[in-house]
């Protein structure tokens, strides 16, 4: 029998969430609107997943120390964050304090439910474009640069996340060598990156951020 517990201080999102849930299946959904009793509840049934806005009881990010609270209790507790808040700042202190994944309130129902089957199997999930941002954010860069890249750049920052050199990109892509490498050079200066190998480190790891947290591979937005 699955069980969720839900802490938000909106009667609506509540209701909403409740809904799409047990619409969906799970048997026993469980309602906070606040930290402490959230908290209460939680110790009391330790339900298979938690679902917490983090700007509880009127302001602030409250529910950041409840995610931390709940972790110090149970270290397996299965989080996942609702909220209002796209900040990739934010989105990372939610996941540093123990969330295990990250859904925004303007998602779809289809969307909550994915995130939720992923949390309950312990598996962490960001949907694609915040994965992007937060991974963006541990390398340094406060802005989401890949929002301002063209689609041949995007094209050829995927090849380079696949290990393709250049003479295969172009190829690939239908055009020079010497394009390539112009590309590259833009790439670079966009992403702020100071030779090829970090420039491909980086599109490595932005590609297996994504592939970890649930999200397509692939920067290709069009």
């Amino acid at each position: 029998m699955t069980s969720v517990l839900i802490i938000d201080d909106h009667p609506i999102v509540l209701q909403g969430c409740r809904r799409v849930l047990e619409d969906a299946g799970i048997e026993v959904v469980l309602e906070a609107r606040d930290a402490a009793s959230g908290y209460q509840t939680y110790v009391r049934h330790r339900p298979d997943v938690v679902m917490v806005d983090l700007g509880l009881e009127g302001g602030g990010l409250s529910g950041l120390p409840l995610i931390r609270q709940i972790r110090a209790c149970d270290p397996r507790a299965r989080i996942l964050v609702f909220s209002m808040h796209s900040d990739p700042n934010i989105v990372g202190r939610a996941l540093e304090a123990g969330a295990t994944g990250y859904l925004l309130k303007d998602t779809s129902s289809e969307e909550l439910l994915k995130a939720f089957d992923k949390v309950r199997a312990g598996i962490p999930y960001l949907d694609g474009e915040l994965a992007v941002q937060v991974a963006l954010l541990g390398k340094g860069v406060h802005r989401d640069p890949l929002a301002e890249l063209t689609p041949r750049e995007l094209q050829t920052l995927q090849l380079l996340s696949e290990g393709k050199p250049y003479t295969l990109i172009a190829a690939e892509l239908d055009i020079s060598y010497k394009t390539v490498v112009n590309v590259c050079y833009q790439l670079r200066q966009k992403l702020d990156v100071k030779s090829l190998p970090e420039l491909i480190r980086l599109a490595v790891e932005l590609r297996g951020a994504a592939s970890q947290l649930g999200v397509p591979a692939g920067f290709d937005r069009r």
